[in-house]
């Protein structure tokens, strides 16, 4: 399989050939960005285009030993708690790689709309950039850092945060921390959202690109994560004006989903006129066509354990399941095979990648509630959730009855035996959270944030594989080409 992409001069040290090739077009490339329509053209490439679901959900509790007689590298690694030796699509050195140019291309428009002599014309393009630069720089301290601490920030070696476009070759960087990589997200957050402009996107491109929505979406998963509750919540509300996130959820329970073919599910899953998806984007990667068949993965036994076994709400969640033990799933990815041209039998395989959805803004702005003592408040978004995923477990007929099903706080405190709301509350957010986002994960981001332990049982029962609070190996290592910009490695 042959994979193209045209990527910007990132951290990561080409190939002499590429690095020519590439040098060769960028100056007229540069020289033609001279309108407000090409330095928007130009902001499609500034989004990731790479897939991390592959090694978070392998690296997560939702994957365990299937006992396949074949194995890839790029899901036994990290099962295993291993570092990818591998650089190809769907591992950690392809995502670095993809952010890092993504953030190139944004960094290209941000100095071409600085240059310009009326920036007004760029008004919404600037926002965008700045946004997106945000986001790839989020994703790629979350992954490749420790997590956000207000104790440790300050120390903790974070990761480039490249602001102007490269000049050379191989540039020189230092990894300053988490709280300066954080300081400047959030100030590039704050600059760029009162920027946007919905409207400065064509027909239908809208998913694609940062809305308000979907920015202010960001910034949810943003303040969650820097433990800045009043502004998840603000978030969350600026998103969705009305607060009412309820008819944007996607409607699994309904007759009429449950209903759909599993084909046709995988094409709804992630359609760009679904309200639930904020943003997505269109990435190589293996995932659709793989996730069955890999040996570390979704089984019989999580299936039982995660989403059939009793839950809060006392009735039952209305996804359903497909294949057998060794091939599970919930439809969600269709592969979209491009080839090389029309005749050849080779091509690139994309997946269609939900980066931001109304789910999660809910579950972020339900936890900052229940961190703020806010419970009724969480308990509203729970109930609105359960209302759109829950039916009835005694009958064939798919609908969610408020009577049974309501989530009320004796509910959860009697059902997570505690007597601390605020805990019981967060659990089950982040027990909702764990079925909802199967194959997409975002279990990783949970795992990380509330420091929880991941135990690895091979088929065999030997050599029990742990995942500690506080092992280093939480923090994906980053790629060893990295080393040549002056990047200092993880340890390990």
């Amino acid at each position: 399989m042959k994979i193209r992409i045209l990527i910007g001069l990132t951290l990561v040290l080409l190939t002499a050939t590429r690095c020519s090739d590439y040098l060769e077009h960028l100056p007229d490339q540069r020289a033609e960005l001279n309108s407000p329509e090409k330095v928007a053209e130009l902001l499609a490439s500034a989004y990731p285009r790479a897939n991390y679901i592959t090694f978070l959900e392998a690296l997560s509790d939702n994957a365990e030993d299937k006992a396949l007689t074949t194995s890839e590298l790029i899901n036994s690694a990290p099962w295993q708690f291993n570092d990818v030796p591998n650089r190809n699509e769907d591992t950690p050195d392809f995502y670095w790689q993809a952010a890092y140019a993504a953030i190139a291309a944004s960094n290209q428009a941000l100095e071409t709309i600085n240059n310009a002599s009326d920036q007004t014309p760029y008004r919404a393009s600037k926002g965008e950039a700045l946004v997106t630069r945000a986001y790839a720089h989020f994703m790629l301290v979350t992954l490749f850092s420790r997590v956000y601490h207000p104790s440790t920030a300050a120390t903790d070696p974070g990761i480039p945060y490249v602001t102007e476009p490269e000049k050379v070759v191989t540039q020189k960087y230092e990894r300053r921390t988490v709280a300066y990589v954080y300081e400047q997200i959030e100030k590039d957050l704050e600059e760029g959202i009162p920027l946007l402009d919905n409207e400065s996107y064509k027909e239908g491109a809208g998913r694609y690109h940062f809305t308000t929505t979907a920015a202010h979406g960001f910034a949810t998963r943003f303040y969650l994560f820097k433990m800045d509750y009043a502004k998840v919540v603000e978030h969350a509300n600026l998103a969705f004006p009305s607060g009412n996130i309820l008819p944007n959820l996607r409607p699994i329970n309904s007759e009429a989903y449950r209903a759909m073919e599993p084909l046709v599910k995988l094409a709804e899953y992630t359609k760009a006129d679904k309200p639930a998806n904020l943003l997505l984007v269109e990435a190589p990667s293996l995932w659709a066509r793989s996730l069955r068949g890999y040996r570390y993965g979704f089984n019989f036994n999580l299936l039982s354990k995660v989403v059939w076994n009793q839950n809060v709400t006392s009735g039952l969640w209305g996804y359903m399941f497909y294949g057998n033990e060794a091939s599970l799933f919930t439809p969600k990815f269709r592969e979209h095979f491009v080839k090389m041209d029309p005749n050849a039998e080779i091509g690139t395989p994309y997946n269609m990648i939900p980066l931001l959805t109304a789910e999660e803004v809910l579950f972020n702005r339900a936890e900052a509630n229940a961190r703020l003592g806010n419970y009724d408040a969480t308990l509203k978004d729970l109930n609105d959730f359960a209302s759109t995923r829950i039916i009835v477990n005694d009958t064939d007929e798919p609908y969610y009855d408020p009577a049974r099903h309501t989530v009320t706080r004796a509910r959860v405190l009697r059902f997570y035996n505690t007597t601390d709301i605020e805990a019981a509350l967060i659990s089950t957010v982040l027990d909702f959270k764990r079925v909802e986002f199967l194959f997409e994960g975002q279990r990783w981001f949970d795992i990380i944030r509330h420091h929880l332990q991941v135990v690895h049982v091979p088929y065999s029962r030997d050599n029990i594989l742990t995942l500690g609070p506080n092992d280093p190996r939480r923090v994906l290592q980053i790629p060893q080409e990295a080393q040549s910009s002056g990047i200092e490695l993880n340890p390990r």
